[in-house]
């Protein structure tokens, strides 16, 4: 480990074990990641080269919902299971759009949350939580939240996070925990694993990523379950790339090659 390395690295965690963050962080190329995290994605990317556009696709579909939901005058958004910020993190989308755009991060990861609070510093409408997102009364209390005005329409990130909360953690519960504390024209944005279009090469990734991390991929009518009753906006439900796609986006004609379902939705 390098001098430079240790600057970010907490004292706490196990250099040696994965973590689906700084694993994200190095498929999209960031510099945020150690060697069990490069191995695993390597291993995955042998079995599922699309991992890499999966990915890309997904931070593309982030940064649409969140200019989708600032031209629909949300000012304020509670991102969960951020992640290590790279380029193009929600702050910067947001307040680019509208430097009066205040954002919550929320995570478990000691190093995306060190990390975070570096990027952050001096930016006074943007907090990291360090916080586990399945205990929902802990995120909505905590002092950082309180950047948030919960009596005005907020953007609810869950993005690349649901496939991580286990049928122990009670998702379904979480989820509406959360939709509950939003006021009438919030939107809560999703993207999430499926195995509704598995193929053999998703599969054995899939059986692969599993020896060190988690991941509890849901079929469509168990994510439409996450947005509750918030009514989903046009086009739905769908996959990643064929969200509100951008033109010279590369839309997936076949849904397999996205892998994630994705979908925005607003509380009436």
């Amino acid at each position: 480990m390098t001098r430079q390395q240790a600057d970010w690295i907490p004292d706490t965690i196990d250099i040696g074990k994965p973590s689906t963050a700084r694993m994200y962080d190095y498929i999209l190329g960031g510099g945020h990641n150690l060697e069990a995290d490069r191995l695993l994605v390597e291993r995955l990317l042998a079995l599922q080269p699309e991992m890499r556009r999966i990915a890309i696709m997904n931070r593309a579909f982030l940064r649409r919902a969140v200019l989708y939901m600032v031209g629909n005058g949300v000012r304020q958004f509670l991102d969960l299971g951020s992640g290590i910020p790279t380029v193009g993190n929600v702050h910067e989308i947001a307040q680019q759009a509208d430097p009066s755009c205040r954002i919550v991060y929320v995570d478990i990861e000691a190093v995306a949350v060190a990390h975070s609070q570096l990027v952050l510093e001096g930016n006074d409408r943007a907090v990291m939580l360090h916080a586990d997102i399945t205990e929902p009364d802990v995120v909505l209390h905590a002092q950082e939240t309180k950047l948030l005005d919960f009596s005005k329409p907020i953007g609810l990130l869950a993005i690349t996070i649901g496939h991580h909360v286990g049928p122990d953690r009670d998702p379904e519960g979480v989820f509406a925990r959360y939709r509950a504390a939003l006021a009438p024209g919030s939107y809560l944005a999703i993207t999430h694993w499926t195995n509704d279009f598995a193929t053999a090469r998703s599969e054995a990734a899939e059986k692969v990523a599993n020896e060190q991390i988690n991941i509890f991929p849901r079929t469509r009518a168990e994510v439409l379950e996450l947005f509750g009753d918030f009514e989903l906006v046009e086009p739905g439900l769908v996959t990643t790339s064929q969200w509100h796609p951008d033109r010279g986006d590369d839309v997936a004609k076949d849904p397999a090659v996205d892998a994630f379902y994705a979908g925005v939705a607003r509380k009436s």
